[in-house]
């Protein structure tokens, strides 16, 4: 067993946490992590803030432990989630792209702020903001990392602030988590490993190509949802990358931002006009894309569509050989990463 300043400042067992995936890491996921001892995290950007509510209320029906909640800062309908999330006195919040405004709200029933970073420089910014601790996201991730990997990123963050770290991109094992400990971290969050879980809701086609995939059956693009991420290969996403944005897909996209926004006609006339003529960086243009890629990947997690579904996953698809519960991987990961530490101190001369 691990003692780390992740597991004591959230009241854990073992210094392993679920990274938030939208439509994945639903309450019967969330739970099972928890209740194995990891920090279980739900992710509500997709959600309503009645639906954030109710996910967060099924929860606390399934478990007793710590849990969090994940939301992403831009886009429709994340100040109100948030808002519902620390009524509610979820006692971890985790967020990503842009800046907390809601830390003080949180630290006055008790809760702790987790900030996502994925370049040094804004690990210090998430620090002077009021978070509790880091996600530190390396380009092995899936979602939505920068240029430096994990080997590097980590222990560049490490010396720069005092705060807890959990490590992200490409952990998936024991010696994962035994070599994040060696970098600084002071715990991991896994994604892709327990996409493939049995409690985890992704289609079993999509679990079996996780499992078939090697490191290198992955692409990394903005193509995907606007910002950079990475997924594993189909036909598809090949040929998003290839295809740059249509004139029809960008008409797609801003019909559901018209929908997530409830934008009148007018208005959402006038946005089209705009996604049209931004280049790929604009706010619109990102919120388009997103609308795009949701709707493909649903029909990954909910049809198991390998033709026209995409699935965000990591590199480290290539070493995830079996479909264990969730309970039986944080377990296996624990003792690999006690065996494995203590094989480095056997090496001491």
């Amino acid at each position: 067993m691990f003692k780390t300043r992740m597991t004591e400042m959230f009241g854990i067992k073992h210094p392993i946490m679920l990274a938030g995936m939208n439509w994945i890491t639903e309450p019967k996921l969330v739970s099972a992590v928890c209740n194995a001892g990891a920090l279980g995290i739900l992710a509500i950007a997709r959600c309503t803030p009645k639906e954030a509510r109710e996910l967060i209320r099924r929860i606390r029906d399934m478990t007793d432990k710590p849990f969090g909640i994940n939301q992403i800062l831009i886009g429709p309908g994340a100040r109100e989630n948030l808002d519902a999330a620390i009524d509610e006195k979820v006692p971890i919040i985790n967020y990503s792209l842009g800046k907390p405004w809601f830390v003080d709200a949180v630290h006055a029933y008790g809760g702790k702020v987790i900030g996502t970073i994925a370049i040094a420089k804004h690990a210090a910014k998430a620090v002077q903001a009021g978070c509790d601790a880091l996600v530190v996201t390396g380009h092995e991730a899936a979602g939505h990392g920068a240029s430096a990997t994990s080997m590097v990123l980590i222990p560049i963050v490490a010396s720069m602030v005092k705060v807890p770290l959990i490590a992200a991109g490409g952990f998936y094992d024991g010696r994962g988590l035994a070599a994040a400990l060696s970098l600084g971290a002071d715990g991991i969050s896994m994604g892709s490993r327990f996409m493939v879980v049995r409690e985890s809701m992704v289609h079993d086609n999509f679990k079996r190509l996780c499992v078939d995939a090697t490191e290198q059956d992955t692409l990394y693009d903005t193509v995907f949802d606007g910002l950079e991420g990475r997924v594993l290969k189909t036909k598809e996403a090949l040929a998003m990358t290839k295809r740059g944005f249509p004139v029809v897909e960008a008409f797609k996209g801003a019909l559901l931002v018209k929908k997530l926004m409830n934008l009148s006609w007018p208005r959402f006339a006038a946005i089209t006009l705009e996604m049209l003529r931004a280049e790929e960086g604009h706010p619109l243009m990102v919120l388009a894309r997103q609308a795009v890629g949701n709707m493909k990947h649903l029909k990954a997690i909910n049809e198991g569509d390998v033709e026209g579904g995409i699935l965000f996953a990591g590199q480290c698809c290539g070493g995830i050989m079996d479909n264990p519960t969730a309970g039986e991987l944080i377990n296996r990961i624990i003792i690999e990463a006690e065996e494995v530490l203590s094989k480095l101190n056997s090496l001491k001369a």
